[in-house]
């Protein structure tokens, strides 16, 4: 997990989801709750809800997870950016 200076400031969810669906992840764009979408790794079914905004502490967390569920890291995410 990378510290939180090398997150960016404010991650657009749209590029992230692109990124997401780009590495495997299934995107349910009305899983979520309200303005939140659900993306699930299909190799375990595991899923991680993304919220609308991304501030560091929050895209730090969803990264967090997001590693944990299926081993995808920041730095594949990021060369999907």
């Amino acid at each position: 997990m990378p510290p939180h200076s090398e997150l960016p400031g404010e991650l657009k969810r749209r590029k992230l989801i692109k990124a997401l669906r780009r590495l495997g992840f299934l995107i349910d764009e009305r899983g979520g709750d309200g303005s939140h979408y659900k993306t699930t790794w299909p190799p375990t079914q595991k899923s991680v809800t993304i919220p609308q905004k991304l501030p560091k502490e929050v895209l730090s967390y969803v990264l967090k997870e997001i590693e944990r569920y299926s081993g995808v890291t920041w730095d594949d995410i990021r060369r999907q950016l």
